[in-house]
């Protein structure tokens, strides 16, 4: 399958009066046409930035340092904001964890899904709203007509991010960024939510990055994963792969906190300690201080090396995970 996003030596960088926060520094990952990939991580792992980046949404004091985002083999990192307009919305769309950053609080959902097909496409008007209603049914919204009439602030937190996910399938983008996107919503509404992503790549061939730190729901939604840790990724490859046998110490111990991946009554596996201060990250592994099977290796920074068709960045990949089963 061809690529239609290819992210290299990635690094996005805050600089702020108490020193420079390195958001993301250094991911390397592609997603080709049709492809689910998860993006995996603890809150403050880089995730969003990275999502963020790549559809050049980052604000200063944070800028991309370095590093080339190819999106359909042209380059977009730190694109002109002209350039980065005509894509977003159109061939690249993002779900936002809080839909009231993609829902204008004073417009309808109307008028606000006919603009973001109108802003694009020489359609009817006519036009552009059934296709809205029709993207409101396809996330499981009753009544749609009488939904797009409504104001933000007349639907429920969950009604409003089904707003927010359909307007992102609009145009049927080339890629779609999906962060966290079905936090807010009961399970069943998640499952059809993820069903119908799932149509859609097939459908059309939309790649898709799926931001989350449930790993259960990337199980049953992605085709690979990568999972980050302070900025960088530290495993990815095949989501099989991945769960059934991880080999990153950090992956491992994600894996071990999820109830459903415990015997009944047994206490659940917890990472000791906390995520590291980015503006002083320890020498070396990152991980280090809460890995069970450090050893004085990690006192330098692992370099990624691919194991049994993944990528990993550690320098005792067996015995960690030994160590913490």
């Amino acid at each position: 399958m061809s690529a239609v996003l290819e992210v290299s030596g990635l690094k996005t960088h805050f600089f702020t009066h108490a020193g420079v926060v390195k958001a993301v520094d250094g991911v390397d990952f592609t997603v080709s046409k049709g492809e689910i990939m998860g993006l995996v991580g603890e809150s403050g792992s880089g995730k969003s930035i990275t999502g963020f980046s790549i559809i050049g949404l980052i604000d200063p004091p944070g800028r991309i340092v370095e590093g080339s985002i190819k999106f359909n083999g042209e380059e977009i990192a730190n694109a002109k904001e002209e350039r980065l307009q005509g894509l977003r919305g159109n061939r690249i769309s993002m779900i936002f964890q809080d839909p009231m950053m993609t829902l204008n609080p004073v417009l309808r959902v109307d008028t606000q899904m006919i603009e973001a097909i109108l802003a694009h496409e020489s359609v009817s008007k006519q036009t552009a709203w059934e296709r809205s209603r029709d993207a409101l049914g396809l996330v499981g919204i009753p009544s749609p007509e009488e939904r797009l009439r409504a104001y933000p602030h007349q639907l429920s937190g969950g009604m409003r991010q089904r707003v927010a996910i359909a307007t992102a399938f609009l145009n049927k983008p080339d890629l779609i960024i999906a962060d966290e996107p079905t936090t807010a919503l009961d399970v069943t509404i998640q499952a059809q939510i993820i069903h119908e992503a799932q149509k859609l790549t097939k459908q059309t061939g939309t790649a898709m990055i799926w931001i989350t730190h449930d790993l259960a729901v990337v199980a049953g939604l992605a085709e690979r994963i990568s999972v980050m840790y302070a900025g960088r990724i530290v495993e990815q490859g095949g989501i099989d792969d991945v769960i059934d046998r991880p080999l990153h110490p950090y992956t491992v111990g994600l894996l071990g906190s999820v109830p459903t991946a415990n015997r009944r009554g047994k206490r659940l596996f917890q990472i000791e300690g906390m995520t590291p201060n980015m503006l002083d990250l320890p020498r070396g592994c990152a991980f280090g201080p809460r890995c069970h099977a450090r050893t004085d290796a990690c006192g330098e920074q692992p370099l990624i090396k691919d194991i049994d068709e993944r990528s990993l960045r550690c320098f005792n990949p067996q015995r960690a995970a030994e160590a913490v089963k």
